[in-house]
Formats: C-alpha cells, structure tokens, sequence
C-alpha cells in the first residue's frame, strides 16, 4: 500500500485490510472482488491484485511463510527489489539495502547525483551507495529512519535542513542546490483518451456494471459499460435495447488522470423499463443497488458518477 502513496492515506485502508485479511491464507482464499472493494480509493489497483495472488503463491508453495531471500521475493508478484529489501530488513533484521522514493531523495541531495533516477545509470548509482550506507547491525533501525528521514524531513519541496542530521555533509544543502535536486523526469506531454459510458437504470433504480478484463486499466474492478465515443453507445442501445438516441441524456462529462495519459468520460443515462433477458453477452455483468453497501471494487470516476445517479433519484 506504501508504493506511490502516502502514510496517512494509506493507514485507515491498511487498518480494514488487516481486520478483513489477518492472515496470508485469509487473504488467499478470498474473492478478488472483496481485496478490490477494500482497496478503493487507492488506485494504482495492478498492486491489490498482485498482493491477492502473491498471497495465493505464499500459501500454496511456501505454506504461508515468506520466502527468506530477495531473489525468491521478487519473482512474486508486485515485488521489487526495494521492497523485498524492506521485508527482509524490517521483518526480518537482514541486510538488504532498499530504494524507495525518500531514500532516492535523500542520497541524491547528499551527493548531487545527476539525472532523473528512473534512468538505469542514476538507478545504479544510487543502489550502489545505499548498499554502501546501509549497516550490518540494526538494519532495520537504519532502514526506517532513512525512509522516515526523506518522508518527515528531506521533503520534496520543502527540505526542513536546520532540523536534518545530514545537513554538515549534504552536498545540496552547502551548495544550496536542496530544490535543485533530485532532477525531475523529462517532460512528456500526456495523451487524452475519450470514451462514453452507459448508465443504465432499470425501475427498481438498479444501475448496469460491468466488471473490466483482469489485466490493465481498472483490471477487475466494475464499471458502466464503455464505448469509444457516443455514436457507438447509441448504436448498442438501439441494437440491443430497442431505445432511440433521443431516450438517453448526457448526466456528466469529467476528466480522471492516470500516470500516463489523461481519460475524459462522457456518461449518459438510460431508463428502461424492464432488465433485458439478455445484455452483453459473454461479459460478466450486475445491477447494482447504489441504497445497499458496496462489496465489490469500483475506480473512483464509477463511485463519482453512482452518487450523481442516485442524486438525481433522490431528487426526483
């Protein structure tokens, strides 16, 4: 859960994972649906179903017990060498230096390192100088106060320097280079993608989802059902519903971005009168009661666009 997010976010969703999953074979006997549903609002949705099936590999082939080596942890799933260096090291007390984004940021202002570290040359430099720092005893200690050191002091934006232990030897900071380093990632201009979704509602104010492929974008988790643009959409109702173009209505237009490119949704709603005997075939589909608790996973956009269609109900 830490990866890509902050402490304070995380803790309450860590806290729910732990009362619903207290144990790695809880966690691989359950359905991805439940792991999604308690990792919503976290995003980046690739790491719960890499922790589900790790889970899954853990108990199956190691009866429950992590693997006591770095090179039998990153051949799990969602595990890098960083992070496999932070299980052995905090759990464990091995040496394992680790890398993530905090102590990144403190060793590249320490020693001015050039680049972007997600460049392989800056990658290995900064691998070779925690493995260098990192100590034989107390590995663990060492370990936290380096991450809780970039987390609380050695910030992005504004290095608390006066308070920091590594300020007589930082190269930054006696060069007054702290927002200087570490150098960003060269700029990129992010793609846009449009897609139209459907919001179809029957008379019992139930709304179609449908739950997305497992690999990619949302993998897993239910959303509306999606087209490539609005013709498309109309094309479907009138296909496969019998409903004309003038029987849908735009509800909401919103932008969601991802790492890597910009979406724009474009919803539009459908009230029918009755659940069709058959709808997209071939996909596994749910009306979904927004008055009941959720125990499925839904991306942030889908949760945004149920309260408007229960909004609009209550209002009605």
């Amino acid at each position: 859960m830490l990866q890509q997010t902050q402490v304070t976010t995380v803790i309450p969703y860590y806290l729910r994972f732990m009362k619903a999953f207290p144990s790695t074979k809880q966690l691989a006997l359950a359905d991805i649906d439940q792991v999604l549903h308690l990792w919503t609002g976290l995003g980046y949705y690739a790491r719960a179903r890499n922790l589900h099936k790790t889970a899954k590999i853990v108990d199956a082939q190691f009866k429950g017990r992590f693997p006591a080596t770095v090179t039998e942890l990153v051949n799990l799933p969602g595990i890098g060498q960083s992070t496999a260096g932070a299980i052995l090291s905090l759990s464990r007390g091995e040496w394992a230096p680790i890398l993530d984004g905090n102590v990144k940021r403190v060793l590249t202002r320490v020693h001015c390192i050039e680049g972007w570290y997600g460049h392989r040359k800056t990658a290995d430099q900064l691998w070779a100088l925690s493995a260098h720092y990192t100590p034989k005893f107390r590995v663990a200690a060492f370990n936290q106060a380096m991450m809780d050191l970039g987390a609380t002091i050695c910030t992005r934006g504004k290095p608390k320097c006066e308070l920091c232990p590594l300020s007589s030897v930082c190269v930054a900071h006696q060069t007054h280079q702290e927002t200087v380093f570490p150098h960003s990632k060269p700029a990129k201009k992010i793609p846009i993608k449009s897609v139209s979704m459907l919001l179809l509602r029957n008379q019992q104010q139930e709304l179609l989802l449908e739950q997305r492929p497992p690999m990619g974008i949302w993998g897993g988790l239910w959303s509306f059902p999606e087209f490539k643009n609005k013709a498309a959409l109309w094309t479907f109702c009138q296909n496969n519903l019998g409903e004309e173009q003038d029987n849908t209505k735009r509800v909401a237009t919103m932008r969601h971005t991802f790492s890597h490119y910009h979406l724009d949704i474009e919803a539009w709603s459908l009230d029918i009168a009755q659940k069709p005997n058959k709808i997209m075939e071939h996909r596994q589909v749910a009306w979904y009661n927004h008055k009941q608790p959720s125990t499925i996973g839904l991306p942030a956009p889908i949760i945004k666009l149920i309260k408007k269609a229960a909004s609009e109900i209550e209002e009605h």
